[in-house]
């Protein structure tokens, strides 16, 4: 027992006795010493091309030729690591993609130069995306912020379009319902707040569906005679 006791005691001295003398030689211990155990090695970048490659280089700001080089890897790896996509082995995959989409949406909303530039202030409303901005010109003054438009068979009617009424407390005798921060721009379909969620199915009966927050923004921001621009189509209308 004597003997396995000083054993015990002795390793881990010997162990700081040697790190000691490694450093006084400009050495370093090995991290197996240091740690317990081997080095979480990075994961390892892929050699294949991804069906978003393409979409990833030109992104990410790469030469665009559509082929997997070891730059476009590292920058395609890095994207996934801050975006805590997995595996983060840089292959441009439907996944990563979508997380770019999603970057593009937050930086340029009207990237695509669908909602009209040359209104002034103008509420952009994109049916496909299911996203509403609000833009003076080609600058974007708030938003994008998730939307909940009309469901099949009440669909949140497309093309350009002015708000004409305005109601802060608003209630639907219709649905009867609360409908807060209420614009309307045509016939009875509305920018207002819900007290669900946006994202919660089917859609709404045709008005534009809004976080409480969001709603309150747009009631600031918007008044009688701005312009409405609503396009696209919702995912299953």
């Amino acid at each position: 027992m004597g003997t396995l006791s000083r054993n015990k005691t002795v390793r881990p001295v010997a162990a700081r006795r040697l790190g000691v003398l490694l450093g006084t030689l400009g050495l370093t211990a090995p991290l197996t010493l240091a740690i317990g155990g081997p080095a979480q090695a990075a994961p390892t970048c892929t050699t294949r091309t991804g069906p978003y490659q393409k979409e990833a280089e030109k992104f990410l700001g790469r030469p665009v030729d559509g082929q997997q080089s070891p730059a476009d890897c590292k920058a395609i790896q890095d994207f996934q690591t801050s975006h805590r996509i997995t595996p983060n082995i840089g292959f441009a995959g439907p996944v990563t993609w979508a997380a770019m989409q999603d970057e593009i949406t937050r930086r340029d909303p009207n990237a695509a130069g669908k909602c009209p530039v040359n209104k002034g202030r103008i509420a952009c409303v994109d049916l496909t995306r299911q996203i509403s901005w609000i833009q003076d010109g080609r600058t974007v003054r708030f938003g994008p912020v998730p939307v909940r438009t009309g469901r099949a068979g009440y669909e949140t009617r497309t093309g350009p379009k002015k708000i004409y009424w305005r109601a802060i407390d608003h209630w639907s005798t219709i649905y009867k319902v609360r409908m807060p921060y209420a614009q309307f721009f045509d016939g009875g379909q509305a920018f207002h707040a819900i007290d669900g969620s946006v994202w919660s199915p089917p859609g709404s009966h045709g008005c534009v569906n809004m976080r409480t927050g969001d709603a309150r923004t747009y009631w600031s921001m918007l008044g009688n005679g701005d312009n409405v621009f609503v396009y696209g189509r919702k995912p299953g209308t």
